[in-house]
């Protein structure tokens, strides 16, 4: 005679066999995937092989990307070095801020280094730093906590050359690509500059040869290189002079000049130049020569890349630019909002300025460091901030 658990237990076993019966077709489950979070879906590649090969499809980590983009599922990603224990943390955090995500901590990072600017693509970013003898560079995925440690290129000799890293994505090939420019330097001898590839689709650099514009002076060409912004699969690099930016197209992999209106060039110029900015997917030169004197920022946008058409977005602090904490322009993650340099508000807090475009207001985002002891350090200095849409792409 049956008992009443045994008659339970069969009955379970028969709704489970009945659930295992009920499929959707994979159309239907592409499509509701698609829209959720990237941490929900590397849950849901455990349920079962289909949804785990699904996942893993190229195409499905294409239609999540744009997806994501087109709903601005933005966050932020964080660098923080501690020059004490020679420690190196990536970090990220929600739109609206809160308590920040430990990523990954990188040991024995230079005491001293010299920072480039950290650019995102497509939910992946490129993180890059030396210390004059030595030079690294990192891919991040924020979304999936996974890093890729470029190798050295081939041309990489310790503490006899300069090397520059630039972040680019091939929309003819679609794949992201790193530009490598590695000035050789040797006494009494002029500078060698030799120009590499790496390409993530198959992770190993390629030499190119190229020639630069004539207007560009090999022998200056390694300084000041901290920033790039890739628009249309073109890396603008830098400015060569206050009406001319130096941009490499990675369909052709030929350098080229881009002319800057003369209305974007301003009389006086702080720290020399002004610098790049990338605005909701545009080219844009942040012109900081008023931020002293008028309060006033001005953000020159070429909103027509092909007629070479700028429009000037003007940014008037709301308080003196240095009660401020002197925020800078770094990012932007849509069209409306513009992201400012981080600045320490207390032991435990960070606080982060924001623009908004379309209203002409700021805003204060908090970042929490309570559920990391080891941010809240007096020597830690954070030191990036950028937006990243999230993404599944791999490394």
């Amino acid at each position: 005679m049956e008992t009443l658990e045994q008659r339970q237990s069969t009955i379970q076993n028969d709704r489970s066999q009945q659930r295992a019966k009920i499929s959707f077709p994979e159309e239907i489950v592409e499509e509701i995937l698609s829209r959720l979070p990237v941490k929900s879906i590397l849950r849901f590649k455990s349920v079962c092989k289909p949804w785990r090969s699904l996942i893993s499809n190229p195409s499905f980590t294409k239609l999540h990307s744009t997806r994501a983009a087109v709903n601005h599922r933005t966050a932020l990603f964080i660098s923080a070095h501690d020059p004490s224990t020679r420690k190196r943390y990536f970090l990220s955090a929600a739109h609206d801020g809160g308590s920040l995500t430990h990523l990954i901590t990188l040991d024995n990072t230079p005491t001293r280094c010299d920072i480039t600017e950290s650019q995102h693509l497509n939910g992946l970013v490129l993180f890059n730093y030396g210390d004059g003898y030595q030079n690294y560079a990192f891919v991040v995925n924020p979304s999936t906590h996974k890093v890729l440690k470029l190798p050295n290129p081939t041309n990489y000799a310790i503490g006899k050359t300069d090397i520059c890293y630039f972040f680019g994505f091939d929309e003819s090939r679609n794949e992201h690509k790193v530009l490598n420019i590695t000035t050789h330097v040797a006494p009494s001898v002029k500078p060698v500059i030799e120009i590499m590839i790496f390409s993530l689709s198959n992770y190993s650099w390629r030499k190119i040869d190229v020639e630069f514009p004539l207007i560009v002076s090999q022998f200056r060409w390694c300084y000041g290189l901290k920033r790039s912004v890739c628009v249309n699969s073109v890396i603008h690099l830098m400015l060569v002079n206050q009406k001319e930016l130096l941009a490499f197209d990675l369909r052709t992999e030929k350098f080229s000049i881009v002319k800057i209106c003369s209305d974007a060039v301003p009389h006086r110029i702080i720290c020399n130049r002004p610098h790049l900015i990338k605005v909701d997917g545009l080219l844009g030169v942040v012109c900081h020569d008023q931020m002293m004197t008028n309060n006033d920022v001005y953000v020159w946008i070429l909103q027509d890349y092909e007629n070479g058409v700028w429009v000037r977005e003007t940014i008037t602090f709301p308080k003196s630019w240095s009660v401020l904490g002197c925020p800078f322009p770094l990012d932007s993650a849509n069209m409306e909002e513009i992201i400012f340099s981080l600045n320490k508000e207390s032991k435990n807090v960070t606080g982060v300025l924001m623009y908004n475009m379309k209203s002409g207001c700021f805003k204060s985002v908090q970042l929490t460091l309570d559920n990391h002891p080891f941010l809240c350090k007096e020597h830690v200095q954070f030191q990036q901030i950028k937006w990243y849409v999230e993404s599944l792409v791999p490394l």
